[in-house]
C-alpha cells in the first residue's frame, strides 16, 4: 500500500516486509528449497507439524523415547528431541508469511534479522539416527561400581568410582577415594573414560 502526500510516499510495514524478505543462502533465484527451523509455542510441536504439511511443506520434528515416572509408575514416553522446534523444508519467498502466521509458530528462527537455512546434511544426520520413529540414544558404558580415571579438568588423572549418571544433565557423581577421605564430586561424563 503506498501513500502519497505532497512531500513523500511511505510503505506501511506490511508491504515493506513482503517486498523485503531476506534469503540467505539462497541459489540465484532465490527459489530453492531450504531447510528451516521452526520456533512453535510451548508444546505445540505436533500442531505445527500438521498445519506445515497440510500446507504441503516436508516436517520433520526429530523424537526421543525415553522413559519417565509418571503416577510413581515407570513410562515409556516419547518426547520431541529438541522441545519448541522442528524443521520445515520450503521456499522461504514464496511460503514465508504462511510458515509465520501458522497456528502454532512463534518464529523462524533467524540470525540477525535473516531467517537462516539449515544445511541438508545436519537434518540428513539426525534422520540417519531415527529407528522408528524416535532417536536412539546410546546408553553410556558406565556403571554403578566401575572403576574410571578422569581425563580432564582439576582432578584429571585421578582415579574414581562411578556412582551414578545424573538425569538430563550429561554429568556423572563419582566417589574420589584418597589416603584418609572419601569426596563425592559431580563430573562432565565427556572428561571420564575406563581405568
Amino acid at each position: 500500500m503506498m501513500f502519497q502526500d505532497s512531500t513523500a510516499s511511505y510503505q506501511t510495514p506490511q508491504t515493506r516486509l513482503e517486498a523485503t524478505i531476506p534469503v540467505a543462502g539462497a541459489g540465484r533465484d532465490g527459489l530453492d528449497f531450504r531447510w528451516y527451523v521452526i520456533h512453535a509455542k510451548p508444546h505445540q510441536e505436533g500442531t505445527v507439524e500438521v498445519q506445515l504439511q497440510q500446507m504441503g511443506m516436508e516436517v520433520f520434528c526429530p523424537r526421543l523415547k525415553q522413559v519417565k515416572v509418571v503416577r510413581r509408575k515407570r513410562k515409556s514416553v516419547v518426547v520431541p528431541l529438541f522441545p519448541g522446534y522442528l524443521f520445515s523444508r520450503f521456499r522461504l519467498q514464496d511460503q514465508y508469511r504462511a510458515v509465520v502466521y501458522a497456528r502454532g509458530v512463534r518464529r523462524i528462527v533467524c540470525f540477525g534479522t535473516t531467517p537462516s537455512p539449515v544445511d541438508d546434511r545436519l537434518v540428513d544426520g539426525i534422520r540417519a539416527q531415527h529407528v522408528n520413529g524416535c532417536v536412539t540414544i546410546v546408553p553410556r558404558r558406565f556403571h554403578a561400581g566401575q572403576t574410571v580415571k578422569i581425563r580432564e579438568g582439576s582432578l584429571c588423572g585421578l582415579d574414581a568410582v562411578f556412582e551414578r549418571e545424573l538425569s538430563g544433565t550429561q554429568r556423572a557423581v563419582l566417589l574420589l577415594k584418597a589416603l584418609s577421605y572419601q569426596a563425592r564430586v559431580i563430573v562432565d561424563l565427556d572428561r571420564i573414560a575406563d581405568a
